[in-house]
């Protein structure tokens, strides 16, 4: 099922994040660090994909639906 936050929400989860985190998860899903970045509202395509998320402008930011929350469970884990 695909889960809706707000991109606000997103950026606050990333800023949240202790340093390394993005190499960390990148590492652990065997993905390139500038995929698990474009995952976070990055816009680098020429070194990254974008797998799972999509952006639609709007108020707050916009909103951000996943069709793949694995790497926001992860950022959320360490987090904690």
């Amino acid at each position: 099922m695909a889960k809706t936050i707000t991109f606000n929400e997103l950026r606050n989860i990333k800023d949240q994040l202790p340093s390394g985190s993005m190499r960390k998860i990148a590492e652990e899903l065997d993905l390139n660090e500038e995929t698990v970045r474009n995952y976070f509202g990055g816009r680098n395509f020429e070194r990254g994909q974008c797998i799972g998320v999509h952006f639609e402008q709007g108020p707050g930011g916009g909103i951000v639906s996943f069709d793949d929350t694995t790497i926001l469970d992860m950022a959320r884990k360490m987090i904690e």
